[in-house]
């Protein structure tokens, strides 16, 4: 008789352990849903403000867009779109070329100097050594709510701008 208190003791705390597990599921599983409807979000503004957005940035579910070089290009020229221009280079990084009018905010210093970005709804361009960095920031820029984020993919090193200034160099 002495053993079934204990069985249902035992058994109580066995359900506890087990409710105590699937509360901690259920929590990630809403952080997981946040996070996606944070994305569809993003997603929904982009297309409400007429941007253009690539099928892969929808079919992946990215949170921030990449721009190729090109792309990046034709934007950073139109004198009627706005943005925000961000240089996440490493501190030791020594280009021959940058772009004077970006923000430079290494990215060693990012999460300490992030807050220098003061839009969170202007378009963002993020651009790094080679396209590294950048993805880092966007990711990092998304978690905290800016939600239009744009990697220049490949970074300085396939900069349309640059590449262009080195062929009339080559061809005076």
């Amino acid at each position: 008789m002495m053993n079934k208190p204990h069985n249902i003791f035992s058994q109580l705390q066995t359900f506890e352990k087990e409710i105590d597990r699937l509360e901690g599921k259920i929590l990630e599983l809403e952080t997981r849903l946040e996070k996606m409807m944070s994305i569809e979000r993003n997603h929904l503004i982009r297309i409400k403000n007429g941007e253009e957005v690539s099928d892969e940035f929808l079919l992946k579910g990215r949170a921030y867009n990449d721009l190729s070089p090109e792309k990046a290009w034709k934007l950073y020229q139109n004198p009627d779109f706005d943005f925000i221009l961000i240089d996440v280079t490493s501190k030791d990084y020594e280009a021959f070329n940058r772009l004077p009018e970006a923000l430079h905010i290494p990215w060693e210093d990012f999460s300490d100097r992030f807050a220098e970005i003061q839009s969170k709804t202007t378009p963002i361009f993020i651009i790094s050594e080679d396209g590294t960095n950048s993805v880092l920031a966007c990711e990092f820029l998304v978690r905290l709510g800016y939600y239009n984020c744009n990697n220049i993919s490949g970074g300085y090193k396939y900069w349309k701008g640059f590449r262009l200034e080195e062929v009339k160099e080559r061809s005076a």
